[in-house]
């Protein structure tokens, strides 16, 4: 497996987005957790989750839980296994979403996030979601106050605009290392960010990057570049996805969701791939 860095932490070029093994048609948890150890198996080093990844506000922290679960039940060493968590958002009882950047109402967040998540600190937090009720330099420094106090390692943000990354990064300086936003082959609009995080340094996470939990199997049938250059090197046009977003920029880690160890094991061998640049400028032009 190939790497990256998230601001001082060496990890895997691929990450496991924990998204699906919580939500609406997760798995049993015996096989939520052999995704977990099959992606540590496959070198993968970068997990993401989420306070808000469960079904309804009576789970809260359902996917942090599991997550620490399958960690702690792993076989082998997990030290260098980075978790990033997120809070911000949350689901309600019936489970609608919600966005509260409230500064106490993220710092109770994150306290409960790590005691779900155990250790120290938390590895990275990131602000889910700008809250438009709260002016955003105020979430973002309940985040910085966060990372002052040791309850966090390092921060990042997610879902936000060229703007609200700028204004993070004046507020948080180095302590920002990642932005989280949603990047696929349809979904392109995160461009700007992408040049932005790429000039500062910071890492790049794209989610649902292989267009979301129910598109991302049809992905070639949707994207003839893709599969046509999957068919020839024989691997599966989600490889070919994957490698595409880490050919864009050094400081991009991919986090595909998976809620099968085949399915990650495909998705980390990406890393292995490398295209031509006759491939990538045909994929990027697609």
């Amino acid at each position: 497996m190939h790497n990256r860095r998230i601001g001082s932490a060496t990890i895997s070029a691929i990450g496991l987005g924990g998204m699906p093994l919580s939500i609406e048609g997760r798995p049993d948890e015996e096989r939520a957790v052999a995704t977990v150890h099959a992606a540590i198996d496959a070198g993968i080093s970068f997990i993401d989750t989420a306070m808000s990844y469960c079904l309804n506000s009576s789970e809260t922290g359902h996917n942090e839980s599991l997550i620490a679960r399958a960690l702690a039940s792993y076989g082998g060493d997990t030290s260098d296994v980075l978790v990033g968590t997120k809070g911000g958002a949350a689901r309600g009882a019936d489970g609608a979403w919600s966005f509260n950047g409230d500064p106490a109402t993220l710092r109770k967040a994150c306290e409960d996030s790590l005691e779900r998540l155990g250790g120290d600190a938390i590895g990275l937090y990131q602000l889910h979601v700008p809250d438009p009720n709260v002016p955003y330099a105020d979430s973002v420094g309940a985040l910085r106050d966060l990372y002052d106090a040791g309850k966090i390692r390092a921060v990042g943000i997610s879902n936000v605009d060229s703007d609200q990354l700028r204004e993070a990064h004046g507020i948080l300086g180095e302590r920002l290392v990642s932005v989280q936003n949603n990047f696929s082959p349809a979904v392109r609009d995160s461009e700007p960010q992408l040049r932005l995080c790429t000039e500062l340094g910071i890492a790049f996470l794209p989610y649902s990057p292989l267009g979301g939990i129910s598109r991302a199997g049809s992905l070639g049938s949707s994207h003839s570049a893709f599969a046509r250059i999957s068919m020839e090197r024989d691997v599966s046009p989600q490889q070919v996805c994957l490698a595409w977003e880490l050919a864009k920029s050094p400081v991009i880690v991919p986090i595909p969701g998976a809620s099968r160890p085949t399915t990650i094991r495909d998705s980390a061998a990406a890393a292995d791939l490398k295209l031509t640049e006759a491939e990538f400028a045909e994929l990027d032009a697609a």
